[in-house]
């Protein structure tokens, strides 16, 4: 079975996507498993703190496009790491 690419949490500095082509044992790969780790509760963090300050009666326009913005991040990067995974899956039996 030969390796397919993988999409790394990661882009280049132009935006375009990296791929790894690897058996998902290496040192880059591990680095790319805890960086999605790190993507994933950082999502959760801020969709907590989001709940919060929505809660909140004195929040301003500016704290709120913030937080906006940062959601935005992390659901593009959840977003990449369903991807990735769901690449990684094992192709279905017929």
């Amino acid at each position: 079975m030969s390796a397919r690419p993988r999409l790394l949490p990661w882009s280049d500095p132009s935006g375009k996507p990296c791929y790894l082509v690897t058996d998902h044992h290496g040192y880059v790969s591990q680095v790319a498993d805890e960086m999605e780790d790190v993507q994933l509760r950082t999502g959760t963090e801020l969709l907590a703190i989001g709940l919060e300050m929505l809660n909140e009666k004195k929040v301003s326009a500016g704290e709120l496009r913030f937080l906006a913005n940062r959601l935005c991040e992390a659901l593009r990067d959840a977003l990449r790491v369903a991807e990735s995974r769901g690449k990684r899956l094992p192709e279905p039996e017929e």
